[in-house]
């Protein structure tokens, strides 16, 4: 029997005792960060939501199978976010899709969340109507005319089916339900109430695909109710995706089990926890840019030079070469390694371990933090 054929759908409980000690935690870490990053000025709080917003988006849909680039999603957050010196790509109609339902659900997150809305989110992560190469029903919930919705794995012959969603002839009352006890007011407490509405929708499961992206912008949206705010300085979907098998094992279990959801609930907790920890290394990049900036702040740089030491400090994959220093730079390699010695000579870089031939360089800080302030200091 899954939850949904419980004779009580969807009167879910739990036990408060067993949870007052993972809230209290996750409390007190969100309001500790929060705390931290009213502290910072606006370009450092801008900054962190553009880094924390790109993870949100490239972990979400990594969860699902579907890898954006890193510096795509960046350059669609940052137009919407108006940082346009930090929007270095062309538009993508694919992640533009996926980065507009995301800021919907949080820069809106006091918007009254609504069939038509969840429609418009759902349509937006496939603006051509397919998926890979199949169609995908977007502007409505689905039907079932291929058979009931069912979550397997394996090979076709030998899948195993993990889940099976509603019927589709409940999901006008199931959707209503749910869409009546969000929009409610704040009650259960609001992470909790985040923990819930990510349960209950992906139980129901009303579209065709998507269910689980929009799940997860649908918590999004109550965890930014609950702090008031639409800026985001943690990602759940990172933390997620980073423990992928126990998300997916503990959700299997719940959907098979009764409405005491106690042990998903204590998972949920546990898993903004280590979010929110996850975000001080975020945050910690970030400082990192602004000190290095600030300490190079009368200094002259080329704009390839600048180019790719914003995004090496904007994070990528690897470290920073000769090599990849002239792809970014769309130069030679001895273009590279010129510009690469200039700055070492100037102080800015410096050689790290490696052979002749994989030489890594890394940026030189030594400033502890930005100003009183927490100003940025790019080069214009």
């Amino acid at each position: 029997m899954y939850i949904w054929q419980q004779p009580d759908w969807p009167h879910f409980r739990w036990d408060n005792t067993r949870l007052i000690e993972p809230l209290a935690a996750a409390r007190l870490k969100q309001g500790r960060l929060l705390g931290n990053m009213s502290r910072l000025g606006f370009d450092l709080r801008q900054q962190s939501q553009l880094e924390t917003l790109t993870e949100d988006v490239l972990r979400s849909s990594e969860i699902e199978g579907e890898r954006l680039d890193r510096v795509v999603v960046r350059s669609s957050l940052a137009r919407r976010l108006g940082i346009p010196d930090a929007a270095v790509a062309p538009a993508d109609r694919q992640t533009d899709g996926v980065v507009a339902m995301m800021l919907d659900a949080t820069e809106k997150y006091d918007a009254a969340l609504t069939a038509e809305r969840l429609f418009g989110w759902q349509a937006a992560l496939f603006p051509t109507g397919y998926s890979g190469l199949h169609t995908v029903t977007t502007g409505r919930w689905r039907d079932d005319s291929h058979g009931p919705m069912q979550v397997v794995s394996g090979p076709i012959g030998r899948q195993r089916v993990h889940f099976e969603a509603p019927p589709a002839g409940a999901l006008e009352d199931d959707m209503r339900r749910f869409l009546d006890w969000f929009g409610a007011g704040p009650r259960p407490e609001g992470l909790l109430r985040a923990g819930l509405a990510h349960l209950w929708f992906v139980t129901v499961h009303p579209f065709e695909d998507g269910n689980g992206r929009v799940a997860r912008a649908i918590a999004d949206q109550a965890l930014a109710q609950s702090e008031g705010s639409g800026q985001r300085f943690y990602s759940m979907s990172s933390q997620i995706g980073r423990e992928r098998s126990d998300y997916y094992a503990m959700l299997e279990r719940t959907q098979k089990g009764g409405l005491d959801v106690s042990d998903w609930l204590e998972w949920f907790l546990g898993c903004l926890s280590r979010a929110i920890d996850g975000a001080d290394a975020l945050r910690g990049s970030v400082l990192q840019k602004a000190d290095f900036w600030e300490q190079f702040a009368g200094e002259v740089f080329s704009a390839r030079q600048k180019m790719v030491l914003n995004r090496y400090l904007d994070g990528f994959d690897g470290n920073l070469t000769a090599k990849k220093w002239a792809a970014i730079g769309k130069c030679s390699v001895p273009t590279a390694q010129r510009d690469i010695l200039e700055m070492m000579e100037r102080g800015m870089l410096r050689r790290g371990p490696g052979g002749s031939k994989n030489t890594r360089y890394e940026v030189v800080v030594r400033s502890p933090g930005p100003d009183a302030a927490g100003r940025l200091f790019p080069p214009s």
